[in-house]
């Protein structure tokens, strides 16, 4: 292989990139390197089986019995429906009495291949916001390619068409909501702020919050609410609650941080006196908050991950009496929370265990029962059926899996009864002979991390393991049914581990904070100790242990190739963040400083120049085979980290393989055969690199 002169880029030097090139994403010299990698790749490992994989992964994504998830909207369910005849997908509708049969009669209501076709546009859909009550309008969010970027369209849901006059925004990171048949509340990144400067922050996302009125230009809509020039971002939403209309702006001060305003068409009033870094959510006059500090209250300082609840009326006029509502503890944490007809639904995880209570406020106590009938093992989703929460009538959705048993919908009606099973998914592999099982490594500092291992009885020694997980912005890994892992997997006698390492949100905020800023490089460690944990216990050996993990994952897999080369024996990274000195500069980097440092500091960078494995890659070392993947039109996390870390291992002299599909966004595809052909690929790399499966 040729070597390309001083590969390196000096850690201390952030100038110093041999491969700046490379963040052109559509720059002439970078694509032409970016085919020639993937000509490579695809050389190397497609053939008629990774086909064949291609396709059988494609036909479970299609299958015509997998679960239709649906939104109450009026009088009908709305779903967005994928398969093979449809690839990019119908929006649909169809009645509840419809729905509860074996064969619903769906009415289509956009057939997005259709347009995609008639328009000349690669479009993907992000989904929709109908007009509140009449339900006779449609907001399109509209992306070209699967990027976070969307095209805002007025959609007349009666006649099936975009009306003349109707609401439509350029492509951008921007959201709107309904105010009135003629008006939006308009979150939008383009064009001037109030200050005269740009209307996106430096992540890319809202800073101004304007009333859009029919037939105006965007740009030039009066300014409700502007952000700061250093917030991430601003959003506003609409309450409607008991007929009374009030609006919502929400400044994202940072990742983790925001300050939340009440207002009016005129812009804000009020600022709800809350902790930045506190959740918040209200509804018939109540307010619960979960603060991720200590918060003090009358002399009583409440622990972080405290949920508390009090009168709204009484918050903005400072004469609040604050109750608590759940306390934490360890291995105990809230994984979420939200409003339904007047009752607050608490999700929990209880050493991994779902657990749901739901909470009626009233003047002197808020009474506490639990929401029965859901499985007290694997993992359960809980949500309310209706899009809007004025119009719910307090039925919520469940979807209940693990990682054998495929998931079943069910429906929890407001009236105390036993959840109705509504749809069920059927399974996609073999689970037979599988046993699901729980286990603990122990870490470099001596912290319990979790695992969840599932594949066939017995430690065989050599067992072909696949090893995955994330450890960021207090994000769960969930032992959830994984139908491709299954089938390019489980089905063929492997064995497949997900690692609930820090970082993450499985214990809370405290489980977090500890895999977060300087913290970070003990999550990586956590990883690598379940690796080998796995080889402690005599499942396997570091060379037959595959692991893989996306986007923050990817920064993990990135540095179990730099920093734990030697218990790993193939290593599938994709959509990664890599250079952690200058993710800051790239698309939407600059959101993530409250997870990873400011590297433009230097007493941060002393700690993140240690886990930006771009820097940290040298020669010389015994690193696995790898396959570093991404997207084109991801926005999020900008494909010069994996191009930038690939082209650095190879003119260092390692056989990375480099693979970026021209579409994507911040994912595997754009359509389920891009997804399946993104997820066979990676699935034969690492088979084939552990030596389970030959080369040809």
């Amino acid at each position: 292989m040729t070597r390309m002169a001083d590969p390196r880029p000096t850690p201390d030097a952030p100038d110093d990139d041999p491969y700046l090139w490379l963040e052109e994403v559509e720059g002439e010299r970078a694509l032409q390197w970016v085919e020639a990698r993937n000509a490579a790749t695809l050389g190397h490992l497609s053939d008629a089986r990774v086909a064949a994989d291609r396709d059988a992964v494609k036909a479970a994504l299609d299958r015509p019995d997998k679960i239709p998830l649906i939104t109450r909207r009026g009088p009908h369910l709305y779903n967005f429906w994928q398969d093979a005849a449809h690839p990019r997908g119908l929006w649909r509708r169809t009645s509840p009495t419809s729905f509860a049969g074996d064969r619903p009669e769906w009415e289509v209501v956009l057939d997005l291949d259709m347009l995609a076709q008639a328009e000349g546009e690669d479009w993907v859909w992000h989904g929709a916001v109908t007009r509140p009550g009449a339900h006779d309008r449609a907001l399109l969010r509209l992306s070209r390619g699967g990027g976070d970027a969307v095209v805002l369209r007025e959609f007349d849901i009666a006649v099936r068409a975009f009306p003349p006059d109707g609401f439509v925004l350029p492509e951008a990171k921007a959201s709107a909501d309904w105010l009135d048949a003629d008006t939006l509340l308009l979150s939008s990144p383009l064009g001037l702020a109030g200050d005269g400067a740009p209307a996106a922050s430096q992540s890319g996302y809202p800073r101004a919050i304007r009333l859009w009125r029919r037939g105006a230009d965007p740009l030039a809509a009066p300014i409700l609410f502007e952000a700061a020039a250093s917030s991430m971002g601003a959003w506003g939403g609409v309450d409607r609650e008991n007929g009374q209309e009030t609006l919502v702006f929400t400044e994202q001060l940072g990742f983790f941080d925001t300050a939340i305003h009440l207002g009016d068409w005129e812009g804000a009033r009020h600022r709800l006196p809350l902790p930045s870094d506190a959740r918040a959510s209200w509804q018939k006059g109540w307010i619960v908050a979960l603060p991720r500090t200590p918060w003090t209250l009358d002399g009583v300082t409440h622990p972080p991950d405290t949920l508390l609840g009090t009168s709204l009326a009484a918050l903005l006029a400072g004469t609040a009496r604050w109750q608590v509502l759940a306390r934490p503890a360890p291995r105990r944490a809230i994984q979420n929370f939200f409003w339904c007809k007047g009752r607050l639904i608490l999700s929990v995880l209880d050493e991994m265990r779902p657990v749901f209570t739901a909470f009626t406020p009233g003047p002197d106590d808020w009474m506490e029962t639990p929401v029965g009938g859901l499985p007290a093992i694997g993992v359960v989703s809980l949500w309310p059926l209706d899009e809007r929460e004025e119009e719910s009538d307090g039925t919520l959705l469940a979807l209940a899996q693990d990682p054998v048993t495929p998931p079943e919908l069910l429906r929890l009606d407001p009236a105390p009864s036993a959840p109705l099973v509504l749809k069920r998914s059927s399974p996609v592999f073999d689970a037979n002979g599988l046993v699901v099982t729980r286990h603990e490594a122990v870490s470099s500092d001596g912290e319990r991390i979790p695992y969840v291992q599932v594949g066939p009885t017995g430690e065989t020694g050599d067992a072909p393991v696949h090893l995955t997980g994330y450890g960021g912005f207090q994000v769960s890994m969930l032992p959830s049914y994984r139908g491709t892992i299954g089938q390019l997997w489980l089905a063929r006698g492997g064995t497949g581990v997900i690692a609930n390492i820090r970082g993450g949100g499985e214990f809370g905020t405290a489980w977090h904070e500890a895999g977060r800023r300087e913290r970070k490089r003990l999550s990586h460690d956590d990883f690598a100790a379940v690796a080998a944990d796995l080889v402690r216990r005599g499942v396997t050996v570091p060379g037959r242990i595959a692991a893989e993990g996306g986007s923050n994952g990817g920064l993990l897999i990135a540095n179990m190739l730099t920093r734990y080369p030697e218990r790993f024996g193939a290593l599938f990274c994709t959509i990664p963040l890599i250079d952690m000195r200058r993710y800051t500069k790239l698309l939407a980097g600059a959101s993530w400083i409250a997870e990873y440092g400011d590297p433009d500091k230097p007493e941060d960078w002393a700690f993140i120049r240690d886990f930006s494995a771009y820097h940290q890659a040298a020669e010389g070392k015994p690193y696995p085979p790898i396959l570093i993947a991404t997207t084109r039109r991801d926005d999020r996390v900008h494909p010069g980290h994996a191009r930038k870390m690939a082209a650095k291992l190879q003119a260092l002299g390692y056989p990375a393989l480099f693979h970026e599909p021209a579409a994507g966004g911040h994912g595997y595809g754009k359509d389920n055969g891009e997804i399946a052909g993104f997820a066979a690929l990676g699935a034969a790399f690492l088979r084939r690199a552990i030596g389970w499966e030959s080369e040809a």
